[in-house]
């Protein structure tokens, strides 16, 4: 009540925070004595931004983004780019710029509650001026408070409901093409209108989705409140990290990713699998750790065997020089009625007598009790079986949650083989004959660019495989350095 009387009487933001601080009202809401010192501190300051917003390297468009006017951006752009810092200055500025909205909210989202967490939460503390914050940020909610009656609030999509009720001034969402097709239209489109709100899609293209369809309808769209920003990731980074990119990824990953085209996903998953990926024999190496991949299934039951290699490998007068590789040596396949005690019991037959560290990794949601036809979870089975064999060098990597199906897809193919022809991954042909059909056979939809799991007897030993390439070796993940930011 105290801000909003006052805001409408025009007067100047600092002179109302300092009337704010010494009314009975405060007390109700800076409660914090660090919080309340430092931000007497910035008052006595006549800097107005904080030391994070750093200076950056002047690009064409992004700063004619950085500036936009238009009421929706859709900005598909390459990967570290700098699109995500250049959107969270624009919400910043908007909601420090608000006179208009005593209940103005702006939305930084993302398409889970964790990662739009990691990626905005700390920099957007940062990047508000503490003498602008009418209270000590919010942990619990994820929200900062201004003084001119703003709030900034970081949000994951996963769960769409969680941005509806009041209405939305602007709303920024990262990674658009992971969100849900249905959370534009049914849970945010109606909550701009009150306040006219604004709108960026920011993200990596993901194939021909909905993403794609909005940036088709932005270009074509006669109506003047849409535009589109996109820039290549060679304009910013240095020379060196791109020529990096182009080592390790694939040609369609590498469009993807850096220089921000919206690839078309259909035909064969694994394009990138050839005659040279088998092309070598490759031996067991009982000084190496093992890998074990599993996807839990029962018709048919499936793991694959892997060891990484160094680049120089000798086997039966054949010599391979090259890059180091992932190596796939052997695998499981069961039919039919397949349990995970049986593909287990058929790695214990062939490598019962390993002594190095052994791995394994695979479909985090086999750790769900009552997946696996016997008592207790596929995990703790895999567990109980193979532990006792190999004991202290037994290991467990399995992540909370599955990697997206695309990004599987796109780390296997990178390791087949990378825009620059250098090959990371290779098969024992005579060892993988079920894993070298899947690769030649499995499908995409053409109108989805998802699996095709029509075929029963195709895609588990590619998935397994798949689960521990994007695990360590994954396409997005990688640190890079950046010039600009």
């Amino acid at each position: 009540m105290f801000f909003r009387e006052r805001m409408s009487e025009g007067m100047d933001v600092g002179q109302l925070l300092r009337e704010y601080l010494n009314s009975p009202e405060s007390s109700l809401n800076i409660n914090d004595y660090s919080f309340r010192t430092q931000r007497e501190e910035e008052l006595k300051s006549s800097s107005v931004l904080t030391t994070r917003w750093h200076k950056l390297r002047h690009h064409s468009i992004q700063q004619s983004f950085l500036n936009s006017i238009y009421r929706f951006n859709v900005v598909p752009s390459g990967r570290r780019s700098g699109k995500t810092e250049i959107a969270k200055r624009r919400l910043v500025r908007k909601a420090v710029k608000n006179k208009k909205y005593s209940n103005a909210r702006f939305v930084a989202s993302a398409p889970t509650h964790l990662q739009a967490k990691r990626i905005f939460w700390d920099d957007l503390k940062k990047l508000v001026p503490k003498k602008l914050l009418l209270c000590r940020p919010s942990e619990s909610e994820l929200s900062l408070f201004l003084v001119n009656g703003s709030e900034i609030q970081v949000v994951g999509l996963d769960v769409p409901e969680r941005i509806e009720g009041n209405p939305i001034t602007h709303i920024l969402l990262d990674e658009y093409g992971n969100m849900k097709p249905s959370v534009w239209e049914e849970h945010i489109r109606a909550g701009l209108s009150d306040h006219k709100g604004t709108a960026d899609f920011i993200g990596v293209p993901e194939g021909r989705n909905h993403y794609h369809d909005l940036y088709v309808d932005a270009q074509n769209s006669a109506n003047e409140e849409w535009s589109t920003f996109e820039w290549p990731s060679s304009d910013i980074l240095d020379p060196d990290e791109i020529k990096s990119a182009r080592s390790l990824l694939d040609p369609i990953t590498y469009l993807q990713e850096y220089e921000a085209q919206f690839v078309s996903f259909q035909g064969a998953a694994y394009y990138q699998f050839s005659e040279e990926n088998v092309k070598y024999p490759l031996q067991y190496q009982p000084h190496k750790p093992l890998i074990i991949c599993f996807d839990f299934n029962v018709s048919p039951g499936v793991a694959v065997i892997a060891q990484e290699f160094e680049g120089n490998y000798q086997y039966n007068g054949d010599s391979l020089v090259g890059p180091p590789f992932t190596g796939i040596i052997g695998e499981v396949y069961i039919r039919d009625n397949s349990t995970t005690p049986r593909v287990c019991n058929k790695i214990v037959d062939k490598y019962g007598n390993h002594k190095e560290r052994v791995v394994c990794y695979g479909d985090s949601t086999g750790g769900a009790r009552g997946t696996a036809k016997v008592s207790g979870s596929d995990w703790d089975l895999v567990e109980k079986i193979l532990r006792p064999v190999f004991g202290h060098n037994f290991r467990l990597n399995v992540p909370r949650a599955n990697p997206r199906e695309r990004v599987r897809i796109n780390a296997v193919n990178s390791r087949l083989q990378s825009v620059d022809k250098h090959i990371r991954l290779r098969l024992d042909q005579k060892s993988t004959p079920n894993l070298i059909r899947d690769l030649e056979g499995v499908r995409l939809k053409d109108e989805t660019g998802e699996i095709d799991k029509s075929d029963l007897k195709l895609t588990h030993l590619t998935d397994a495989l798949g689960y521990y390439v994007a695990r360590e070796f994954p396409t997005i993940e990688r640190k890079i350095k950046m010039e600009q930011f």
